[in-house]
């Protein structure tokens, strides 16, 4: 059976992608590979496998065009709510809390995004039900 393991952004400025994704998610660099042309940046939280990997590619000089193909990464919190204070006194810009009712009945989740410095979009998720 397959294991998801990473999944890959390109970034442009490494520093200022790792500051963010520790800030926001508590994610910190497990691996860092440094080669002529690109460095990979692999970040985790200590209490999952799933890993959140930055390519920086050392002649770019402009942002990445995000296309319209791109969607979005998610983590689950245990305290929404919390963490959308915590984000927001932090100054990352998090967008207002959603609870998603699609035929008008209980939320089937509860969520808010962010964007990071690069504009990817995150998803933040209440811990219940499908997401844990």
């Amino acid at each position: 059976m397959a294991k998801a393991i990473h999944s890959m952004i390109r970034v442009l400025d490494e520093a200022r992608s790792v500051e963010f994704y520790e800030k926001a998610f508590g994610l910190t660099i497990d691996t860092r590979l440094d080669f002529e042309t690109f460095t990979l940046v692999y970040l985790r939280s200590p209490d999952a496998d799933f890993e959140v990997e930055l390519t920086v590619n050392k002649d770019r000089t402009e942002p990445y065009n995000l296309g319209d193909g791109y969607g979005h990464i998610a983590f689950v919190v245990d305290d929404l709510e919390a963490e959308h204070a915590r984000m927001t006194e932090a100054g990352l810009g998090p967008r207002k809390l959603v609870s998603f009712s699609p035929d008008g009945g209980e939320p089937i989740a509860r969520f808010f995004f962010v964007a990071d410095p690069d504009g990817y979009q995150i998803e933040v998720l209440q811990k219940a039900g499908r997401y844990r």
